[in-house]
Formats: structure tokens, C-alpha cells, sequence
């Protein structure tokens, strides 16, 4: 595993990879569920402003 190093003045960090790719991850997960949603959301008014085209139509 290769580490990496942050320098503060006089402070030294070392930042785990691993944590920082399950964070990834995670974000990853949480925005793709949101995604969904947000389509979910857009695809139901899409379809109410259809049907009221449709309804104004006849």
C-alpha cells in the first residue's frame, strides 16, 4: 500500500487510501440513489404535463 503525506507546518499526516476509496465509493452510491430519484421526480412531471397536452387537446 502506498501511503501519502500531508505537511502542516510542523504537523505530518499520513492519509489512508483505503478509507479514502470507500468514501469514494460511498459518495458514488449515495449520488447514483439520488440520481434515481431526481429521474423518478422529472420522469412524473414529464408525464402530468403530458396528459395535460393530451387533455387540452381533445
Amino acid at each position: 500500500m502506498r501511503a501519502r503525506l500531508v505537511i502542516d507546518g510542523n504537523a505530518v499526516y499520513e492519509i489512508d487510501e483505503d478509507c479514502m476509496r470507500r468514501r469514494r465509493t460511498d459518495k458514488t452510491a449515495g449520488n447514483a440513489e439520488e440520481n434515481g430519484r431526481e429521474y423518478a421526480r422529472q420522469e412524473s412531471i414529464r408525464k402530468k404535463e403530458n396528459a395535460s397536452r393530451e387533455d387540452k387537446t381533445r
